[in-house]
């Protein structure tokens, strides 16, 4: 069923209505920086600090930020910091006498601490208010990023042919892999059986389409014991529609856990559009000095786009971080020496710098997938303390990669907030770093590792240099 534009204009302007009556603060929980991809002039939190969490609650502001960066971290540490953030949530909630909505925005391809982190947040949050949350809600669809769901099976698009989730690289994940491209069997291939195919339930685009909002209600109004919630979407419209039913549900008294992409974030946070950013926008005009792009991601899309930035013929002095080096702490200490004096010596002569980790793999001799993701993140680290160490202020910083981003953003640049200024290309998000970082309001552009094309990478430096 295809949607008129009267009806979609009937949808927009129900939807407005419905959530000037959501008086909820949304707190949206990031297990990397790329959540901010569909967002604009919201703030971002890179601490869970209850003094962090009372601001989100104080401020005018309906939605706020938390960068967890947890997709980079230990099962144990995961669920310390979701036990807490769940607590002092609670907390906040009580002493500012106001409901919330907790998102735990941790799609990356379906991959990430789930379903831990809604499961620890659920038990920590419910130990300190007087109800239970009847439902997960799941929404990996993602239109920036090409990620839809059709009959339940969760597709990502590649070169205008979907391919089913379980049948892509991100399904082979040696920390976060999964079989299943039907979102109930991924579940219940996640909840280890816990929770059964046969009683999740699920909404389809037909019914959606119907546009009966009552209908819709009553369904998400039958769930209980936290059972798990799917939503069809092909388009952002199909999660307004759910939304305005969503918003009855929770009016008649229904809580509900939400485990989503950011396209879901996106409407319930009733973000509007605005247009991409360009040059004057980003850069700072009277820094001369060059810009840099770190690249840490290793999947194929990044490669791809890495690739097509460095033969691409712009003036770029191009730096290779030997992921090699790390099980050694002598050589890796010299390979950052030696590549912060390059990068420094780049930069103050006004020439970009991309600095990349190599594409080799290391070969890992443990399946234990908290060990396997130790060593990513050691990778991480050894990159971002190259930025920490930098003395030359850039004029701009690109980030690839989700832990990259975050690593870089925190430990690199020691952002503690920061304000989402919008995004440069679909998906592809910029924040202005706060007062406190070690480059105040300087443009830090977050560019996930799955989003854009081959060339998006190339074109987003090529508009920081008015080059098209």
């Amino acid at each position: 069923m295809v949607l008129s534009l009267w009806q979609e204009k009937q949808i927009n302007q129900t939807l407005e209505e419905r959530l000037k009556q959501l008086k909820h603060k949304i707190i949206v929980l990031d297990d990397d920086p790329t959540g901010t991809q569909t967002v604009n002039r919201v703030n971002v939190f890179t601490n869970w600090q209850r003094e962090t969490l009372l601001e989100c609650f104080k401020s005018d502001a309906s939605m706020s930020f938390i960068l967890t960066n947890s997709r980079s971290f230990s099962v144990e540490e995961t669920t310390k910091i979701h036990h807490t953030i769940g607590t002092d949530l609670a907390m906040c909630a009580q002493i500012e006498n106001k409901d919330f909505l907790v998102i735990s925005r941790g799609d990356s391809t379906l991959r990430g601490h789930y379903p831990l982190e809604t499961e620890v947040l659920k038990e920590s949050i419910e130990a300190h208010v007087p109800y239970r949350y009847d439902g997960e809600i799941i929404i990996p669809f993602f239109e920036e990023g090409g990620r839809k769901t059709i009959d339940n099976i969760h597709y990502v698009e590649v070169k205008d042919s979907l391919i089913p989730v379980g049948e892509t690289e991100f399904a082979k994940d040696k920390s976060f892999g999964f079989c299943a491209s039907n979102l109930l069997e991924w579940c219940e291939e996640k909840t280890q059986g816990r929770y059964q195919k046969s009683e999740m339930v699920s909404f389809s685009l037909e019914e959606l389409h119907h546009l009966d909002y009552q209908a819709l209600t009553r369904k998400l109004m039958g769930v209980n014991n936290f059972n798990k919630i799917f939503v069809n979407a092909t388009s952002l419209l199909d999660i307004k529609i759910f939304v305005i039913a969503l918003i009855d549900a929770i009016k008649q008294g229904k809580h509900f856990m939400f485990r989503t992409a950011a396209s879901f974030v996106k409407v319930i946070g009733g973000i509007e559009d605005q247009p991409l950013l360009k040059k004057a926008d980003i850069v700072e005009g009277n820094n001369t000095n060059g810009g840099i792009v770190v690249v840490g991601s290793h999947v194929k899309k990044t490669s791809q786009q890495l690739e097509a930035l460095k033969n691409c013929g712009l003036p770029f002095t191009t730096v290779e971080f030997d992921v090699n080096v790390i099980y050694n702490r002598e050589k890796t200490k010299q390979e950052i020496h030696r590549i912060v004096e390059l990068t420094e010596a780049a930069l103050q002569s006004g020439r970009d710098v991309l600095l990349y980790t190599s594409r080799q793999l290391i070969k890992t001799y443990t399946t234990n997938k908290d060990e396997i993701l130790k060593t990513s993140t050691n990778i991480s680290n050894a990159l971002t303390s190259i930025v920490e160490q930098l003395q030359v202020r850039p004029k701009y910083i690109i980030a690839k990669g989700g832990i990259t981003s975050s690593d870089v953003a925190t430990k690199g640049l020691h952002i503690q907030k920061a304000w989402v200024l919008g995004q440069i290309a679909k998906g592809i998000p910029i924040w202005r770093t706060g007062e406190e970082s070690k480059f105040p309001q300087m443009a830090y552009i977050i560019f996930p590792g799955n989003v854009g094309e081959q060339d998006t990478l190339k074109e987003i430096v090529e508009v920081l240099h008015d080059y098209t």
